[in-house]
This record gives structure tokens, sequence and C-alpha cells, in this order.
């Protein structure tokens, strides 16, 4: 399973990533597992904000539909357009091309509760 280590995990398998004042956020390679195949992936629109723990999306996968639960409170900047038409690079590279959006949060210290890697690796395992 791949955990990489600059990033920080959330609990509910999402991934994030600090870019600048952003944070880009995607699902765990753990979780596109799980879900197996990925046929669809509803995204948020930018501008929309969202509460530590909101659905902000879904995605729909072979065996089931999951939620995207926001791992911070923030605001979307941008969306992943490629997603739209082809949904499995969610499968492909989670942690890559398969990025789902990105948020400019209300606080940068929130990054500092959610899961390193070590401990995201130990949840899973």
């Amino acid at each position: 399973m791949n955990v990489p280590e600059n990033l920080k995990y959330t609990e509910d398998h999402e991934w994030v990533k600090v870019d600048g004042d952003e944070l880009i956020i995607g699902i765990t390679d753990y979780a596109q597992g799980e879900l197996g195949d990925v046929v669809f992936v509803e995204t948020p629109f930018e501008g929309d904000t969202f509460e530590k723990g909101e659905s902000a999306g879904t995605i729909e996968a072979v065996k089931t539909v999951a939620d995207v639960l926001m791992p911070i409170s923030g605001t979307v900047t941008a969306i992943n357009d490629a997603l739209e038409d082809t949904p499995e690079l969610l499968n492909k590279d989670a942690f890559g091309e398969g990025w789902i959006m990105k948020i400019r949060p209300e606080s940068m210290e929130s990054v500092n509760h959610l899961l390193d890697a070590e401990t995201y690796q130990r949840l899973i395992s």
C-alpha cells in the first residue's frame, strides 16, 4: 500500500498536500483499492465552502458510492476537471493526476491535526 511520507491523512482515507497557501485533496491508495473501479466522481464547485467533515462530493465505483469528506474547513479554489471524463484516474494515480480538489483552508494550522504517514499506515494495517 502506497502511503507517501510528504502528505497528511484522515481517518476517512483522504490525503492532504500543502501547496503554498492551498491544500490539494484526494483519496488514498487504500481508499481507491477498497472502492474498486471508479466510474464517476461528483466534485464540488469552485467557491463552495465546507466545514470539516462535510460531504464535498461523491465517488461512484462498481462496488459502492462513497462521500468525499472535507478534511479541513475551507473554500474550494479548484477542481480536477479531468475526473469528469476519466474518473479512473483515482484508481490509476490516486496521489498524482487523481487529485480531487484544492481548497484554501480557514486555518493552515488545522493541517497539524491530521494524521502523519506513519500513523495512517498503522490505521490501515
